[in-house]
């Protein structure tokens, strides 16, 4: 072996990382350099602008999973090449994905013999969109058979995650987005009757309202739809976005009546990667029955190797999330979900205690009877010398994200903050965020007064 290559492999066994050429310049931003370099040193130094990011472990914004098993990742790792909705060449990715749709079918209560159908998303966005376009073209087709027109679809529905507002967008529908009344934490099924008509394609009730937490009566919402259709003959359906209670409402309230167990409910839209725990890239939706997915949004695809079923809005992603819910379902059952949740709901209860206790704030939720998870307000804004978006960029320093907003209209004059407790979230982890909450409130108190422009923090 030559002399210069000796050196040269000598000198790249003992290279440290930042003292290798790619180190001595800032990364580029926007050209592709010209010449390759060693993957450890782009790994480690891409690795480093990462940790400007937020400590997800402090995110208490986010719905979504921040923490996963050891035994996750590995799996994640096995579906990274296989194209989910590539059912011919990856068959037992396929029957996975059945499994999971039978299991939450079963969950659901679906009708014995109903042969409930569904499918896996990328999440309860796309979930929530599929359910409502099938709501949508069944509408359609129960005018075009009587006659009339189809050209004024509504959707009817309480203070609902933006997702829902994108579908009526993108689809052509009028989004009637039912007011809040006063006090109230959701839609009130005595107000469908001033907004529901022909021309309704469905109703949404939220299990676990996005601003609030709290759940909206689901039965008492049926109940009431049905009244509306004894008198005025108009039968719509009720499409459940349960995208985080559809896996907590079933084992720490498993006799509430929100599911395929209400005849009206037709379709439920879940997140996996929310309360189902699983890693981002997965939700769920499901149909009471076959009759209720209109075959028109089935698409026979042939060019993949075999004629393929998909209904999906998309049409390339990795199984391994589908892989890792299946796993986590296996893993936790039935009694692990409700030791999580109800863990998790005696963490909320705790800290809303806590919060009660503080001082300047009113408990809108509690953490009884919805999500884990709190939410309040000031109880007199106009005389405390702080908003709660100064409060948010206070925790801050501390690295909490606490996110503070004005709840929907019309009560979009109240700002609250929300704390979520999801899987990982620990009585010692709100503990620490209780005293630093606690710190930040004194500071703010003795402070010279609130922040002139007030900056609304992100929150999902």
């Amino acid at each position: 072996m030559a002399l210069h290559e000796t050196r040269r492999e000598a000198q790249e066994a003992f290279a440290d990382l930042y003292a290798m050429p790619v180190t001595a310049e800032a990364l580029p931003k926007n050209r592709m350099p010209d010449n390759s370099s060693d993957p450890r040193a782009i790994r480690t130094l891409i690795q480093d602008e990462l940790e400007l990011d937020g400590n997800a472990a402090q995110n208490l914004a986010t719905f979504c999973t921040t923490w996963s098993d050891p035994e996750v990742h590995l799996l994640m790792d096995a579906g990274l090449s296989k194209n989910m909705i590539d059912k011919d060449e990856y068959p037992q990715t396929a029957e996975i994905e059945s499994r999971c749709v039978q299991i939450l079918s079963d969950l659901w209560h679906a009708p014995a013999g109903s042969n409930a159908t569904g499918c896996s998303t990328t999440g309860s966005s796309e979930a929530a969109m599929l359910g409502g376009m099938a709501l949508k073209w069944r509408w359609r087709e129960r005018m075009r058979a009587a006659g009339k027109p189809t050209d004024r679809p509504n959707l009817v529905c309480g203070p609902v995650q933006v997702c829902w507002e994108k579908f009526a967008r993108y689809f052509d529908i009028e989004l009637r987005q039912i007011p809040l009344e006063p006090d109230a934490t959701g839609l009130r099924p005595h107000q469908l009757r001033e907004y529901v008509d022909e021309n309704t394609i469905g109703v949404v009730a939220i299990l676990g309202v996005t601003y609030t937490c709290d759940y909206e009566p689901v039965q008492a919402m049926a109940d009431e739809l049905d009244a509306i259709q004894a008198d005025t003959g108009i039968d719509v359906p009720l499409h459940i976005d349960a995208a985080s209670g559809g896996f907590v409402a079933p084992f720490v309230q498993p006799d509430l009546a929100w599911d395929f167990r209400v005849p009206r409910v037709v379709s439920i839209n879940t997140s996996g990667h929310k309360y189902g725990m699983a890693p981002l890239g997965v939700g769920w939706v499901i149909w009471r029955s076959p009759e209720h997915l209109p075959d028109e949004l089935v698409f026979k695809v042939s060019y993949l190797g075999g004629d393929m079923p998909t209904f999906a809005l998309n049409f390339s992603r990795p199984g391994g999330s589908v892989i890792a819910q299946y796993y986590i379902l296996l893993r936790l059952g039935r009694a692990g979900f409700r030791h999580v949740y109800e863990a998790a709901g005696a963490t909320a209860r705790a800290l809303g205690e806590a919060i009660s206790e503080m001082g300047p704030f009113t408990l809108l939720y509690d953490g009884e009877g919805g999500l884990p998870a709190v939410s309040w307000t000031l109880t007199d804004p106009e005389n405390t010398p702080f908003t709660l978006y100064d409060l948010t960029e206070r925790l801050r320093l501390r690295g909490w994200q606490v996110p503070s907003y004005p709840l929907p209209p019309a009560r979009e004059e109240t700002v609250i903050q929300r704390v979520l407790i999801r899987h990982g979230i620990t009585p010692d982890k709100i503990a620490l965020l209780t005293d630093d909450l606690d710190a930040a409130v004194k500071h703010l108190l003795a402070g010279p007064g609130r922040a002139a422009t007030p900056r609304p923090s992100f929150h999902h």
